[in-house]
């Protein structure tokens, strides 16, 4: 009943648009992250043309290049991208900045169904009761992958019985998983933790996993900061003793990068990482050592990071191109689409994507990934979130290093955000 529902909304779209007049030769220009996701998608651009009639153009560069190329274009005259790939570190910006086009009228106009959008996607990328900035393109959530020959190994179980009278097993909260991650660096032979303490991105994303996995946050329900919470002392008092005492040497100037080598070199029990990693840590080909040796779950606590990347459209384009654009966002977003797009690796933003039998029977673990993605909570997103990632990762380096007490940057990030938030 329900996928019926969907083919009806599918269709009512598609009637829509099929009465609605586009200008003769409008081009849709995108300035995209030069990722598989984006190859993904650029390949099936050309059944959109000839379904439309509509041309996609993507220019693809590295991710550190795409913001000030885009801000020039969307404080200028008329922007030359009048498609926007907007990452959530900056969904807050972009709508403050009054450069785009709220989404939700577009929706109402052609009946595109948000239902299946999965809702804290939806959140991550500013969405309110008022209006819809950007729709969902993929999603980064992130959860643990973790060696489950390392956690069978009768020995090391009998290891950890002895020194804890608890079993060996897949740890179901964050003080289990630190607990099981130094035993596996003091006594598997592989480091605990393979981290990405490198200060900035790297590690403030990281270190959000063990936030909320400890049941803190960075906002209460009334907006208020409640970093600085008991909540808060105890993840970063965990994750400074991970970088102690589980993960390898070198983690504070770690990156995923790093992280990926040892977990595919067999040289780690875990990781806290992106779920579409997994396929390739499970490849035989690429990583043999552990490959049909991997898992992976919701971040030990229940609930991990979430990131992901939407579609916006900019305000300093003429209206025949924002027309054109919806009907791409739409499309490329539909649930056929996003299926073709999954089965070739996609990060879906739909929950009957990751329920699909045709995508669970390629990828059984994107069950898995569901989950993930369902209970993944946000980052700070506001005007300044990129600053305030390198203001967070700072103090958590200090802290994990030693060179700072627990409290103390704690506090200072804290405060930090609260500074920030009322520029």
């Amino acid at each position: 009943m329900r996928n019926k529902a969907f083919l009806v909304a599918g269709s009512l779209a598609a009637t829509l648009w099929a009465g609605t007049a586009l200008a003769d030769g409008v081009v849709l220009r995108a300035l995209m992250e030069d990722v598989p996701e984006t190859k993904i998608i650029e390949a099936l651009l050309p059944e959109f043309e000839k379904e439309t009639g509509i041309k996609v153009e993507f220019e693809k560069v590295g991710y550190g290049d795409m913001h000030d190329k885009l801000v020039a274009q969307l404080v200028g005259g008329e922007s030359q991208y009048n498609l926007l790939s907007v990452d959530f570190l900056w969904a807050g910006e972009f709508p403050a900045g009054g450069w785009l086009e709220d989404l939700k009228p577009y929706v109402d106009k052609t009946g595109f169904d948000l239902a299946p959008v999965i809702p804290s996607m939806l959140d991550l990328l500013g969405r309110t009761d008022e209006a819809m900035p950007i729709l969902p393109m993929y999603n980064y959530s992130m959860g643990l992958i973790y060696r489950t020959d390392l956690l069978e190994n009768a020995d090391l179980a009998a290891k950890f019985e002895q020194a804890t009278g608890k079993t060996l097993a897949a740890p179901a909260t964050l003080d289990d998983y630190v607990a099981i991650a130094k035993f596996m660096k003091a006594e598997g032979g592989v480091n605990g933790a393979a981290m990405q303490g490198q200060r900035g991105d790297p590690n403030s994303m990281e270190f959000s996993n063990y936030l909320f996995a400890a049941g803190g946050d960075y906002f209460g329900k009334d907006g208020a900061v409640v970093l600085n919470s008991p909540e808060g002392k105890h993840a970063l008092t965990l994750y400074k003793d991970m970088i102690g005492n589980a993960a390898q040497t070198g983690a504070l100037s770690a990156t995923l990068d790093d992280t990926m080598r040892l977990m595919c070199a067999g040289e780690s029990f875990s990781m806290v990482t992106y779920w579409w990693m997994l396929p390739q840590l499970d490849n035989a080909e690429a990583c043999p050592k552990v490959a049909g040796k991997v898992a992976i779950s919701v971040m030990p606590g229940g609930h991990g990071e979430s990131g992901g990347w939407g579609w916006g459209i900019p305000k300093n384009v003429p209206d025949d191109q924002k027309e054109a654009a919806w009907k791409f966002i739409s499309w490329v977003q539909s649930k056929d689409i996003s299926v073709k797009r999954a089965l070739q690796g996609h990060a879906p933003v739909r929950s009957d994507v990751f329920t699909d039998p045709a995508v669970l029977e390629k990828y059984p673990f994107y069950a898995k990934a569901g989950e993930i993605v369902a209970a993944g909570k946000s980052f700070p997103i506001f005007t300044y979130s990129p600053q305030y990632e390198d203001l967070l990762g700072t103090q958590i380096s200090l802290a994990a290093s030693g060179d700072a007490t627990v409290d103390a940057a704690l506090e200072a990030s804290a405060k930090g955000l609260q500074e920030l938030l009322a520029k």
